[in-house]
C-alpha cells in the first residue's frame, strides 16, 4: 500500500504505509510510480511475512 501526493509543479511522490519510507520523489508520472513501487522491497513486510511462515510452520508441526 502507498501513499501518492502531488508537488505543485505536477510531480508526484510515494511512501510505503508499512514502513513509511519515500519510495520516490518527483516523479512525473503515475506509470513510473507504479514501476518504482513493485521494485520497492519492505522491510516491515518481509519480516511480517516471515513471522507469519515461522508460526505456520511450528503449528503444523505440532497440531493440537
Amino acid at each position: 500500500m502507498y501513499n501518492h501526493t502531488q508537488n505543485e509543479n505536477g510531480t508526484y511522490n510515494t511512501r510505503c504505509l508499512y514502513c513509511f519510507m519515500t519510495v520516490a520523489s518527483s516523479i512525473e508520472s503515475e506509470k513510473e510510480l507504479d514501476l518504482l513501487e513493485a521494485r520497492h522491497i519492505c522491510p516491515e513486510r518481509a519480516l511480517a511475512e516471515l513471522l507469519e511462515m515461522e508460526k505456520t510452520i511450528v503449528a503444523s508441526r505440532h497440531p493440537n
